[in-house]
């Protein structure tokens, strides 16, 4: 699925609920440039800004995010001058960037995913921040408040419509009576989302089970561990996961387990199907919010973090998963789904 090519979606101020371009992974030279200024726009009153770009991994998400970012500011005209970093999920390398960003004098900070974020708002008090694919910013600590967050951070949540998509499980695979839900321990919004696909599951008479990881090396034997024991998988935006999706999905179509994901990434590297958040959007919308804060004085404290709505997620759906498991998924395409298979 073309992610740069998606006309504008729409988003919401605040967040109800529950609470890359990997360039560079630690050669850190503060906020230069090293390819050059990023846009060749006019900019505002000739300045260039420093802009720190601060990515916890790679994987399509994030991915996405970050070019859907990079793309505003040069929609925008502004002259800017990006620093590209990414962490290669390692909170210590989280730090380091952020450090060096602050010191450097940034004139803006980019951090996509709840740790780089943690490790922006540790860094500096002072130098503006936009956080991206992050599922809740105050249940995170990151914020005061979803609405008015206080600080120097604002940005863009990728809270998923959780509920959507265990109704997308119970419609691809109703035999299902017991489901293992699998995340990575260490990232708050896999916890959040996961409590909210068990309130689902509860109130649909499915039982399920969690099934956890604490770093991708673990993800083998888990997987492994769990396709014996479930009748489907389930697991949400989850970065260490999905930046190992194509093993998962592996093992667990082997057996013929269906995976519903959190998003399109996830079912491009051979999960069954999601009602997907699209990552280029939300990364865009950070981007607009940026050159806000930038030209025209925007206060990240008096920014509500903005999220997408369910209405305007992706279904989408991997044909090839589905023949290789025997899952019809016919429907979905009936429904406007999107075959997203290779």
């Amino acid at each position: 699925m073309g992610h740069a090519n998606i006309s504008r979606r729409s988003f919401t101020a605040g967040l109800a609920g529950a609470g890359a371009l990997a360039l560079g992974t630690l050669g850190i030279a503060g906020c230069s440039n090293e390819g050059g200024t990023g846009s060749a726009g006019s900019g505002t009153a000739d300045k260039t800004y420093k802009i720190g770009i601060l990515q916890l991994t790679q994987h399509s998400a994030l991915d996405a995010a970050n070019e859907g970012f990079i793309a505003a500011l040069d929609d925008s005209g502004i002259a800017y001058e990006p620093d590209q970093q990414n962490a290669s999920n390692d909170q210590n390398a989280c730090q380091t960037i952020a450090q060096t960003f602050a010191n450097d004098g940034c004139d803006l900070i980019l951090a996509i995913a709840t740790p780089a974020a943690q490790a922006a708002v540790a860094a500096t008090g002072d130098i503006p921040i936009i956080g991206t694919a992050i599922t809740d910013f105050a249940a995170s600590g990151l914020v005061d408040s979803n609405d008015a967050p206080g600080g120097n951070l604002t940005g863009t949540s990728d809270m998923n419509p959780v509920a959507d998509q265990i109704a997308l499980l119970e419609e691809l695979v109703p035999e299902a009576a017991h489901v293992g839900l699998l995340f990575c321990t260490a990232e708050s919004n896999s916890e959040i989302q996961i409590a909210m696909a068990e309130k689902e599951l509860d109130a649909a008479g499915i039982g399920h089970e969690r099934f956890t990881v604490s770093s991708s090396n673990e993800i083998q034997s888990v997987v492994e561990t769990m396709v014996g024991q479930v009748d489907a998988i389930y697991t949400p935006t989850d970065n260490t996961i999905a930046a190992a999706m194509t093993q998962v999905a592996d093992i667990a179509n082997e057996a013929g387990v269906p995976t519903i994901c959190g998003e399109v990434g996830m079912v491009e590297a051979g999960g069954l199907a999601s009602v997907s958040i699209n990552y280029y959007e939300l990364g865009y919308r950070a981007g607009e919010m940026a050159v806000e804060i930038l030209t025209e004085d925007a206060n990240p404290a008096e920014m509500p973090i903005e999220t997408m709505s369910a209405d305007d997620c992706d279904l989408v759906y991997n044909q090839a998963t589905a023949d290789e498991i025997g899952v019809d998924v016919s429907m979905l395409a009936d429904e406007g789904g999107e075959d997203v298979s290779a």
